[in-house]
């Protein structure tokens, strides 16, 4: 199946988003493999929106794996409670950071990250990883992208985990 996520010139961030999920379920819908549906998640989500970095990390044994990406070089691993995804792999909900220079324990994977948004991956009560998504501007991310981006996740866990 070939898709393009084209960015649409509209600045309002509901409608793209909108139309990024009318084309979003159809891209994924019968996959069933992990690394494949979060590799074109992110893919779709990078030409879509043109994030800096968007990327999973995997809970594997007491830390976040890397998992697929699409942006430049990232942190391997990272603890729980640790950092922005680390904190939002422990305390299991949204993390929206306006600026990434402000939180306490922020791990710097890229010097150029200066806000984050990062959104659990929920499965049967357990945190199976995040969709970490960095802007190299500050205070990009807001409660629509915070709506959206959940929703998408919430598609994710359905095809995936259910």
């Amino acid at each position: 199946m070939e898709a393009s996520f084209i960015q649409t010139h509209t600045t309002d961030k509901t409608t793209r988003y909108q139309t990024f999920l009318k084309q979003f379920v159809p891209l994924i819908e019968g996959e069933k493999h992990e690394v494949s549906v979060l590799a074109n998640t992110c893919a779709a989500l990078k030409e879509a929106f043109g994030f800096f970095w968007v990327g999973f990390y995997l809970v594997e044994n007491d830390n976040l794996i890397l998992g697929p990406f699409q942006g430049s070089v990232a942190c391997y691993s990272i603890r729980k409670g640790c950092g922005v995804c680390g904190t939002a792999w422990a305390e299991a909900r949204t993390m929206v950071v306006p600026d990434v220079d402000q939180f306490p324990g922020h791990i710097a994977c890229s010097s150029l990250s200066r806000s984050e948004i990062v959104v659990p991956l929920i499965a049967h009560g357990k945190v199976k990883g995040v969709l970490d998504i960095d802007s190299d501007q500050l205070d990009t991310f807001d409660d629509t992208d915070k709506e959206y981006l959940e929703e998408i996740v919430r598609i994710l866990i359905d095809e995936l985990y259910n």
